[in-house]
């Protein structure tokens, strides 16, 4: 038997699924394929799966090929009409086990070749929950997917599908299995973090899902939170930054821009001193709060008055890992028929805004000298703070156990104990 190979493209959920994925082939019994797991971010990242196909195609010649995610979702008659592609089925479609079924039969006919229905009219979160995805010392839950929410520069509502959230019992009885596997650390992940809880009974928030974990889940020593809309960080979530140790001070925060302007055509819901104000609230209750953001250089319209806003920002909210997109039209998108920024500017703006991120790692690591930190160890010599930087250990360490150590110094991105 030949076990199906698979390649991920696109973000941690995605990721995720194709765990998930993996069980559901493997329960059908499909054998001698190949699965894309596509990414539609960017029109970049479609092309980047149109030529990885190519690739698995070449390497693997008498395989099936199956194409799934988010591209797949957004545009199926793309890789339908690539004569390397066998089958496309859509993010729904690829947690169905009768799909896969499907697939695992010897011949996959015209009716299967294809199958993507209305991502919108779904309602519910797949039951597809895994225990265990990750490292040794980290595992992932999904708590949510899709989108409500219709930013001009994004498609991914459209692979999504509109918000879906996972019930809090459902969520809690995982966590507690994975702690009783020995993981030390979980992380909640979604397509909209922050949005968790509108679909559900008496509409909970993300901050209610938190403080619930953490009081039916004594024993788990880490919980972190992925990236987030700080316009929708509710009470309670404020209310764990401030007391719960167990949540890790660490957030990344769906920036996007500094400007107002920018912001209000991007379809943002902040406004720039929003940010800022959640910024300073959460690090005056917790100091040692670190932020990751992502923001978009060379949105249309934008000027270099515009541009300074957000790199202005990085002090401004005391932003210390960034993720930096320079801006690419996504057909289908409002922001693709917006006036269009000089290519040689977005490229000159990411890289001054890569700059000042380089520059804010450098101050984060500088400031950890003869401090000591708890250290999640996810390679025999390297681990992560609470802060999630990465600390290099001279000495080998038990793999997935917190240990206590003093930084003595710094190597690149890494610190050193």
């Amino acid at each position: 038997m030949t076990p199906p190979k698979f390649t991920t493209l696109g973000c941690r959920l995605n990721a995720y699924e194709t765990e998930a994925m993996k069980d559901l082939a493997a329960q059908a019994g499909l054998e001698n394929a190949v699965v894309v797991n596509t990414c539609a971010v960017t029109a970049e990242a479609v092309r980047k799966a149109r030529q990885e196909i190519r690739k698995l195609r070449r390497d693997n010649p008498d395989a099936k090929l199956i194409v799934t995610g988010c591209a797949a979702q957004t545009e199926p008659e793309t890789f339908a009409k690539m004569a390397e592609v066998d089958a496309v089925i859509g993010n729904t479609e690829k947690m169905t086990p009768d799909i896969w079924k499907g697939l695992a039969a010897d011949f996959i006919g015209e009716t299967e070749a294809v199958q993507v229905n209305d991502i919108m009219s779904v309602t519910e979160t797949a039951q597809h929950l895994i225990d265990g995805f990750g490292t040794r010392s980290r595992a992932y839950v999904q708590v949510q997917n899709g989108c409500d929410h219709r930013c001009t520069f994004c498609i991914i509502p459209y692979g999504r599908g509109n918000s879906r959230s996972v019930p809090a019992g459902v969520i809690v009885d995982q966590i507690k299995r994975l702690v009783d596997k020995g993981f030390n650390e979980v992380v909640l992940t979604g397509v909209d973090l922050t949005s968790w809880g509108a679909d559900l009974p008496a509409q909970p928030k993300l901050g209610d899902l938190v403080m619930r974990i953490l009081k039916l889940v004594p024993d788990l020593p880490r919980l972190r939170i992925s990236s987030i809309d700080s316009i929708e960080v509710d009470e309670n979530l404020m209310q764990a930054i401030a007391t719960e140790r167990r949540l890790m001070p660490h957030l990344h925060l769906s920036l996007q821009h500094g400007d107002d302007l920018i912001l209000k055509r991007m379809k943002r819901r902040h406004l720039r001193d929003d940010a800022i104000r959640f910024a300073e609230e959460a690090r005056k209750l917790r100091p040692d709060m670190t932020f990751g953001a992502d923001i978009i250089a060379g949105f249309p319209t934008e000027t270099e008055a515009h541009f300074e806003n957000s790199l202005k920002l990085v002090d401004e909210c005391a932003l210390t890992w960034l993720h930096v997109f320079p801006y690419s039209p996504r057909e289908g998108t409002p922001a693709a028929r917006m006036p269009q920024v000089d290519g040689r500017a977005i490229k000159d703006r990411a890289a001054r805004l890569r700059a000042a991120g380089e520059a804010a790692v450098s101050r984060h690591l500088s400031a950890q000298q003869g401090r000591t930190h708890s250290v999640l160890m996810e390679a025999p010599d390297m681990g992560r703070t609470e802060q999630f930087t990465e600390v290099r250990f001279a000495a080998e360490q038990p793999v997935g156990q917190i240990v206590r150590a003093i930084i003595t110094g710094r190597d690149g991105h890494q610190l050193v104990a």
